[in-house]
């Protein structure tokens, strides 16, 4: 089933775009598309390009996993944090990322934390806000246990909650990983050099569509990878949730 939903796309492309109906500067076949991708690695710059922007989505994302798991667990488990954090998180996550790119420019500059900052910005808040969430559906049960067992504060935060949060918490980073690749594109406007981002932008005003599509592949298949290695790493870290 899997190959069935994946091939039928193609299919269908392959069929449109053979058929002649569309022009090829437009609308590439698929054997065009890979002739692109070809190019682009013949010509060194495919390699560069995929390192580049999986290093940028990659510390984004893991400085706002770092931000945000902890301040997820702490409104999620004690009011007085949800009371000093939750004005600025529930206001500031409506606020597009794109009108941040400007002061994100005059602070930091044209140079690789300004675009790593684009990633953070772009998922931190809808991690925490999603991490609370998990934390407010733990069972009652399990909490009222805890309490009646006399744990501490502490202990009931990194023994308890955290443990059974977690597997809502590796969900929650498969999921808001995809939308690190999306704001990827977005940092990499700002004056990128490199990148998969770079790569579509530029291409795009040459209209080499078919290296626009390769590229927009390429991010798909290392999406699927990484979800593939987050979804074992859920399983080796929660084998007691039902996920596994």
């Amino acid at each position: 089933m899997p190959l069935i939903g994946g091939g039928a796309p193609l299919l269908l492309w392959a069929i449109i775009s053979y058929s002649g109906a569309f022009a090829n500067a437009f609308f590439p076949t698929p054997v065009q598309i890979l002739q692109a991708g070809a190019k682009l690695l013949s010509d060194g710059v495919l390699i560069g390009d995929i390192l580049a922007s999986s290093g940028r989505v990659l510390f984004g994302f893991l400085a706002a996993a770092i931000v945000s798991i902890p301040i997820g667990l702490l409104m999620g488990t004690f009011h007085t944090m949800e009371g000093l954090f939750s004005p600025v998180v529930g206001s500031v996550r409506y606020m597009p990322v794109a009108a941040f790119v400007p002061l994100v420019m005059i602070w930091f500059g044209y140079d690789e934390p300004a675009k790593v900052l684009i990633v953070f910005l772009g998922i931190v808040l809808y991690n925490t806000t999603m991490i609370v969430d998990a934390v407010r559906k733990i069972p009652n049960e399990i909490l009222n246990a805890a309490y009646t067992l006399g744990v501490s504060r502490p202990i009931l935060l990194f023994q308890v909650i955290f443990p059974a949060a977690l597997p809502s918490i590796l969900d929650t980073m498969r999921t808001n990983i995809a939308g690190a690749w999306n704001f990827l594109i977005l940092a990499e406007v700002i004056a990128a050099k490199q990148g998969l981002g770079f790569r579509i932008i530029q291409s795009q005003r040459y209209v080499d569509t078919d290296k626009v599509l390769f590229c927009i592949c390429v991010i798909g298949l290392i999406g699927l990878l990484t979800d593939y290695a987050l979804r074992k790493l859920a399983i080796a870290l929660t084998p007691w949730s039902e996920h596994s």
